[in-house]
């Protein structure tokens, strides 16, 4: 039974690791967390002189650099002075150089927000009046791309590891002191380490690109990493793989001197030690998360910050203890019922925790119900409470599979045993024939040549073992031969102790149900990782709100159906372009591709551009992101002015089929 389950076993990892590349794939390029919600001069506004300076106000405060911001005059040459200050609040201006023609100006901005994201944009403002730009204003996505999608895997591996090193540490010591001696146990706790150790190191190496140019060759320059590290986010790091250092010391007195105690009461007393400074480190590599991220930033950040270090360690002591169950009841020669009672009662307070904590993170990222629906932020967590309903609900199976065999009387496998290592001497004495008659004719009981020095007798009786292998050869390979006897027997015993554990129903129960909670844990941790790099719901209601209140010209939603045919054998359908507000600034688009019959149309791409011929604007590209079949979506879609514009929509059915369509609209 041993043998169907490992290649089950590995199958179910691979689909885990299958689905969670795909969300991790697609949480690339990362939402923004902080958002413009005002400029001075505003979006699309015309002046009549030219200002001393623009000034942008961010949803939550941003760290910049003096060229965070650019301003552009419409050949496309800067027009700043390159130097960045604060207003005061969420605000930040830059000046500009005096004797400013007249024409449309061009502002972007790249910044990181204060929790730890980048966020960058652009907009146009028009001195005395709109003219023609050779600056292509789309909406910029930082944090994308080859290193993004690294950063975005570090991220999950770091989690990953917190989990593995944290939750195996707090179930051996709560749980499974027994564990401290089991190899596979110990390396689970230790490839945790290595896990986190290792992202972490990269985390730091890509963080200057991740924010900056998004180039792979910006990842070694060490300019830009000693800049990291004087950020928040570097800091945080750094502090990390420092806590990572005590925390290798921790493991080698659980896995090395703890193990070795003998002692009742010194064991005890070394355990106390060890649970109190696991719990120091485990709470510090929390916060190192908790102080960079989310809870850094927004409401209650006193309150939040100590809620999420509870809420990550939660998490570990639940999904790591499970993982390391699972290796038990896989890999453990034996397993104490004790331990799987003790982790129950430990997973179900964890879980009360994660409940605890997470309907205010909710509350605290959200703000209303509206934004549960209506935010990708908040569809996101409706997805991951459906996992943890589901994981909780797996786990009660567990409990339930726990509780009876608890109640089920230990096994006595007694007749069995004695009757197959009553069996393994005949069979190793059959190995072990030769040397025992070789050791039987070197000392013949009564034999008068075994005393006689130069007795003929003697020295044949003595050298005729030897003829197999000669004098200590004979010997040694004697030794080799029960070295091997050996290892057969402890072979035979470990295959037997499977086939014992492997029948029993009860344990084989539960081994189902764990592999099955970590496998929904897996995609859970994946839908997490996705969930820490997108724009909370109430920073996103907040920015659309302040957005409309400053926007001079409300529009309509626009709704555009364009037909298509990539002169394929399927290659027919319709694309409709909805763009929301329909207006100079800030837009939602959704594009819906579908078949002529009204069916979803699964396509693998689909590209918009807009173009102004008017003023010679444009093309301005948007790459949407899929969210469902034959659904596109892209937030924060620039229009820098208001005219007829031309929607060019390029869509790809296969490898080589593909066509472009376009349409125009009056925008703003």
């Amino acid at each position: 039974m041993s043998q169907t389950i490992a290649p089950r076993v590995r199958t179910l990892l691979l689909l885990l690791l299958a689905v969670t590349g795909a969300l991790l794939a697609g949480a690339a390029p990362v939402s923004a967390h902080a958002a413009l919600t005002g400029s001075d001069p505003q979006q699309g506004a015309v002046v009549d002189e030219a200002p001393a300076q623009v000034s942008l106000t961010f949803s939550e405060q941003v760290a910049m650099s003096d060229d965070s911001v650019r301003v552009l005059d419409p050949k496309g040459k800067r027009v700043d002075t390159g130097k960045t200050s604060g207003q005061g609040g969420n605000s930040y201006t830059v000046k500009l150089h005096s004797g400013l023609p007249d024409g449309t100006f061009t502002v972007t901005y790249q910044v990181v927000s204060a929790d730890s994201h980048p966020v960058s944009g652009a907009f146009t403002f028009s001195i005395g009046a709109p003219s023609k730009t050779s600056v292509a204003v789309s909406g910029q996505e930082v944090g994308g791309g080859v290193v993004g999608g690294l950063y975005g895997f570090a991220r999950y591996l770091s989690y990953a590891g917190f989990i593995l090193l944290v939750g195996g540490s707090a179930f051996v010591l709560a749980c499974w002191q027994r564990g401290t001696g089991v190899q596979a146990v110990q390396r689970l706790v230790v490839s945790g380490w290595l896990a986190l150790t290792g992202a972490t190191l990269a985390m730091l190496m890509l963080r200057g690109s991740y924010t900056g140019s998004g180039k792979v060759g910006d990842i070694f320059d060490l300019d830009l990493l000693s800049q990291v590290l004087q950020t928040k986010t570097g800091a945080a790091l750094v502090s990390r793989l420092l806590l990572l250092a005590a925390a290798a010391l921790f493991i080698a007195v659980l896995f090395g001197a703890y193990e070795k105690r003998e002692d009742e009461e010194e064991k005890n007393d070394l355990t106390f030690g060890l649970a109190i400074g696991g719990f120091v480190v485990a709470a510090g590599l929390a916060a190192t998360w908790a102080m960079a991220e989310h809870a850094s930033t927004g409401l209650q950040t006193g309150v939040a910050m100590p809620v999420d270090v509870l809420h990550l360690l939660a998490v570990a002591v639940w999904l790591g203890g499970l993982s390391t169950l699972l290796v038990a009841l896989y890999r453990a020669p034996s397993l104490e019922k004790s331990a799987v009672q003790r982790f129950s009662r430990v997973a179900f307070g964890s879980v009360a925790v994660l409940v605890v904590t997470g309907i205010y993170q909710s509350w605290r990222q959200l703000g209303s119900w509206s934004a549960l629906t209506d935010t990708w932020y908040g569809q996101l967590l409706l997805i991951k409470v459906g996992l943890v309903v589901v994981l909780v609900g797996i786990a009660w199976v567990s409990r339930r599979w726990t509780a009876r065999l608890a109640q089920a009387p230990a096994r006595t496998p007694a007749k069995t045993s004695a009757k197959t290592s009553a069996k393994a001497p005949v069979k190793a004495s059959v190995g072990a024939s030769t040397p025992k008659t070789s050791k039987e004719s070197k000392t013949p009981k009564g034999s008068k040549g075994s005393k006689g020095p130069k007795g003929t007798g003697g020295r044949t009786d003595q050298k005729e073992p030897a003829s197999t292998g000669g004098g200590d050869g004979g010997s040694a390979g004697g030794g080799k031969r029960a070295t091997q006897l050996a290892r057969q027997r402890a072979a035979v015993t470990t295959t037997r102790e499977k086939r014992l554990r492997n029948a029993d129903p009860l344990r084989s129960g539960l081994r189902r149900s764990v592999l099955a909670e970590a496998g929904v844990a897996v995609v859970l941790l994946a839908v997490t990782t996705v969930l820490t790099s997108t724009e909370p719901g109430r920073t996103e209601e907040e920015a659309k709100a302040a957005t409309a209140t400053t926007s001079e010209q409300p529009g309509e939603a626009l709704s555009l159906d364009i037909p298509f045919d990539t002169g394929s054998e399927d290659g027919k359908g319709i694309a409709r372009v909805e763009l929301d507000p329909a207006r100079v600034g800030g837009n939602d688009m959704h594009v819906y591709v579908e078949r002529p019959n009204g069916k979803a149309f699964d396509i693998p791409e689909v590209k918009v551009a807009f173009t102004l011929k008017a003023k010679d604007i444009g093309p301005l590209p948007v790459v949407p992101d899929r969210i469902a079949t034959g659904h596109w979506t892209a937030s924060g879609v620039q229009i820098p002015m208001a005219g007829t514009w031309q929607i060019a929509v390029t869509v790809r059915t296969s490898d080589i089929d593909q066509v472009t369509v376009d349409k125009n609209a009056q925008i703003g």
